[in-house]
């Protein structure tokens, strides 16, 4: 570990001092800060996995739906079911401020005509797979917009707990070992130089009371 260079003056060990103790109150908020940020990490997390697990659940259904209504209507007849959608859908994307974090949040709005539910062809040629898996599509997309939400929130806030990590371990292995060990060097020497100065006030004593018993004995 690299040590300061300062000068062993009582002036600069205040200022080493005032530094150490504004070290240590920020290395104390930041431990908090980290602290509060790996709780909503966690948090989110766990409302993540269970929102993944039922959207997964919910997309194997639709895409056996869909898979099972390809083999009975036929590629040409399902693609022409399916090319002019009914329904427009618009994405909002706002920002929240949690933990000092800037994360987004979705709004997701569905327009369109809804007097035939999310179907825009006709049933005559479609099967009632079809029907299902659009229907279970129109269902399960609220649940997708908000797992892509919490996963984005998730990676935000995995940056920060990180950039946070890096900050609390710079100051409590680096910065204040460097300005306790620097104090330490300060006062070391400015109780050298007091004992130094001590040394010669008595021997400047001693001269001094040795001359005056001289002119005593004249």
């Amino acid at each position: 570990m690299a040590q300061l260079r300062v000068n062993p003056t009582r002036m600069e060990l205040k200022k080493l001092q005032a530094r150490y103790n504004t070290a240590r109150r920020g290395h104390k908020l930041l431990k908090d800060k980290r602290d509060e940020l790996m709780r909503q990490f966690l948090e989110i997390v766990r409302d993540y996995k269970e929102l993944r697990l039922k959207v997964e659940a919910a997309l194997s259904d639709v895409y056996g739906s869909f898979s099972a209504a390809g083999a009975l209507t036929g590629p040409k007849m399902l693609e022409e079911a399916l090319i002019l959608p009914k329904k427009e859908g618009e994405l909002y994307v706002d920002r929240k401020n949690l933990m000092s974090v800037t994360v987004p949040t979705f709004d997701f709005k569905v327009k369109g005509n809804d007097a035939t539910g999310s179907y825009n062809y006709g049933f005559a040629f479609t099967s009632g797979e079809l029907d299902a898996s659009l229907g279970a599509l129109s269902s399960v997309m609220e649940d997708m917009i908000k797992l892509a939400e919490k996963e984005k929130t998730a990676q935000l806030l995995a940056q920060e707990i990180e950039r946070t990590r890096r900050r609390v371990n710079a100051l409590e292995y680096i910065m204040m070992p460097q300005y306790l060990e620097a104090i330490k060097t300060i006062k070391m020497k400015l109780d050298e130089n007091e004992r130094g100065n001590t040394t010669r006030l008595m021997k400047v004593k001693d001269m001094m009371l040795k001359e005056q018993m001289g002119y005593l004995e004249e």
